[in-house]
Parts: structure tokens; sequence; C-alpha cells
């Protein structure tokens, strides 16, 4: 049974650790875990994941503190007011194209407008051609900006709520 919800530090410590295994030559996810579990507490993200039974399968966040957002333009894509960041949107390879994505953004969306947030940012590597059609899909289509990180090139996209 699947059920989509807001995320508990047990939720994210499980998907932190199974992102651990899954790098085990790169220490950066150990500091990731850290970091990413800490701003949940704080609020500065809150995260909603998919659960098939007690597994946390899928997850979308959402950054509401400019503060946790690594790139040059974070100004443009979060002022924690009315402006908020959709972050590591992400499901297991067994579960693509079933709807699960859908629903979690859905919910996350929901959250957002609930809290008075009036429009939400995403981004995407321009050379994933699919996630940016996913995301022109889900309404993310006002061009924003684009930034070179990490050698790759990162195309930015707005929604109105």
């Amino acid at each position: 049974m699947f059920i989509y919800r807001k995320a508990t530090l047990e939720d994210l410590d499980k998907i932190w650790d199974k992102d651990i295994k899954d790098n085990p030559n790169d220490n950066r996810y150990i500091r990731w875990k850290e970091e990413f579990i800490d701003a949940n507490r704080k609020g500065n993200i809150i995260t909603f994941v998919v659960l098939n039974d007690d597994d946390p399968i899928g997850q979308c966040s959402l950054v509401v503190n400019k503060n946790n957002i690594k790139v040059d333009c974070r100004d443009l894509l979060c002022d924690g007011k009315n402006v908020a960041y959709v972050s590591t949107l992400r499901i297991e390879k067994k579960y693509e194209g079933q709807g699960h994505i859908s629903k979690v953004v859905k919910l996350t969306e929901e959250y957002a407008k609930q809290n008075g947030f009036s429009y939400l940012t995403i981004g995407s590597e321009a050379r994933e051609s699919r996630n940016l059609a996913i995301y022109l899909h889900f309404g993310y289509t006002a061009f924003l900006s684009s930034v070179e990180d990490e050698g790759n090139l990162v195309l930015f996209y707005r929604k109105t709520l």
C-alpha cells in the first residue's frame, strides 16, 4: 500500500541511509544527510515522501529558506514568503511511471499554497530532457534563469500556484 505524506525524521534517515549505501565511495552523502535532516528539523526544507508500506521510495522537498539552495541565482528561486523551490524530486527506478511523482508533487504544491506561497520554482540539468518534459507537464513553464553548476547547465522554471 502506498502512502504520500510529510516525511518524518525517521523517513529522512532511511532515505539518506539508502543514498549512502548506493554511493559508498562518495563521502559527501554523509555530510549532505546531516545538512538535509537538520534543514528539515528547522523547517527550512519540508520533505514529502512516497512510502511503500514503511519504506520510503520517493520524495519531493520544498525549500523555503534560500540559504539552503547552493546555486548563485537562489534569490530568484526562493524568498521564504511568496516563492519556494522544489528540490530532491525523485522515485526509485522500479516505481517510475506509476503516478507516484505526480501525487507527491501535488501534495507538495498544496502544502505550499496553504502556507502562503504564490510561486514555486524548479531546476533541472539541461541534458535531462525527460525531467524537463515532466516539469513542463506539471506547469513549470515560465523560464527564470540558467546557471552552470559543477560543469552542468541547469535550467530553472517557475509555476504560479
